[in-house]
């Protein structure tokens, strides 16, 4: 006896369609230049090997059943499905990765990120884009392991990993805020290591799987809460949950609304170079997918704005890599936190 997976073939599918627009057996037969003996043997085979109806036969015309309907719809779907696998394989063939893995560090601009995937998109590409969210030295690793194709927030000045292409975004300064209700708010300055071990710092957690990974900013015994990600970090310290550095740039509209308070600090200048990585090509060379990436990242007003800068008297993120015509990008919007 034939099983579903023997009878339930796109043709099949197709011919359930055929008779349901027709309205019934001998209509689809000639549709399909079939004898109408031969289609209703095919209905019955599937009919059996599923055990349901497929069609009430008590009048003339063919009736799909609620079993009936349901496989047609979904079938519908399975068709639609084949056809789009097929103009993938197509489209893929022409240079397209099927899919691209982009590792975001928590220190990137997300609203930045979403307006170059809406750029991205809106070319049609058959690669599917996946981002994960990683922090610290996690977002170099994740690319060195092979969990990502492209890396962007990578620290500059880490070690460097066999096989892998670095360029600059740029440099993110970063400033000693508390909460306005904190104690450190009113304290002299510049504080000291002595007075700051004394408050609990807010720090991100390192996503790095092997090792210790990245400790920045932090006192030997000073106690610690640990957040995923910056704008966790920028929340804590706005509610007073601790002390610590935030990146200029991410922290300044909530200096100028009266939200946090910046204290000198000794050392009194915090940077570091960003930047972002790669793979080195195989054999088969860049993706096309890669390459739109790589070029969108060329451009210093991108790179701005993925950390956190907003855009110049030049007018929304635009840039034309490789001499094509780009979509024009919005904003990097400053990120909104709930209390």
């Amino acid at each position: 006896m034939a099983t579903a997976r023997d009878v339930l073939t796109p043709d099949a599918l197709a011919m359930l369609q055929t008779i349901a627009e027709a309205g019934s057996f001998a209509a689809a037969a000639r549709a399909s230049n079939m004898v109408p003996s031969a289609l209703t043997y095919r209905v019955r085979q599937m009919e059996d090997a599923l055990d349901v109806l497929l069609f009430d036969r008590s009048s003339r015309q063919a009736r799909l059943t609620e079993a009936g309907t349901e496989l047609l719809s979904e079938g519908g779907r399975l068709l639609a499905d084949i056809d789009a696998i097929a103009n993938r394989v197509k489209r893929v063939a022409t240079g397209w990765e099927p899919q691209l893995t982009i590792s975001v560090d928590s220190i990137i601009n997300r609203a930045t990120v979403m307006d170059l995937c809406a750029a991205f998109f809106a070319m049609t590409p058959p690669t599917r884009l996946r981002l994960r969210d990683e922090t610290l030295s996690g977002t170099l690793e994740s690319l060195a392991s092979g969990q990502a194709d492209l890396a962007l927030g990578v620290v500059m000045d880490a070690s460097a990993v066999a096989g892998l292409h670095r360029e600059a975004l740029g440099t993110v300064r970063f400033v000693f805020a508390v909460a306005p209700h904190h104690p450190l708010a009113h304290a002299l300055e510049p504080l000291g290591d002595d007075v700051i071990r004394q408050h609990r710092a807010v720090a991100i957690a390192d996503s790095v799987q092997r090792g210790s990974g990245l400790t920045v900013g932090l006192l030997a015994g000073q106690d610690v809460f640990t957040v995923m990600g910056m704008p966790a970090k920028l929340d804590a310290q706005i509610r007073g949950l601790g002390a610590g550095f935030l990146p200029t740039c991410l922290a300044q509209p909530y200096i100028d609304a009266g939200r946090l308070v910046t204290k000198r600090v000794e050392p009194t200048e915090r940077q570091i170079q960003v930047g972002y990585a790669w793979r080195k090509s195989g054999k088969g060379g860049q993706g096309r997918a890669l390459q739109w990436w790589l070029g969108q990242l060329q451009s210093p007003i991108t790179g701005s704005a993925l950390l956190g800068e907003r855009p110049s008297s030049q007018g929304p993120l635009s840039h034309k890599p490789r001499g094509e015509a780009n979509k024009k990008l919005t904003r990097a919007a400053t990120p909104k936190l709930s209390r």
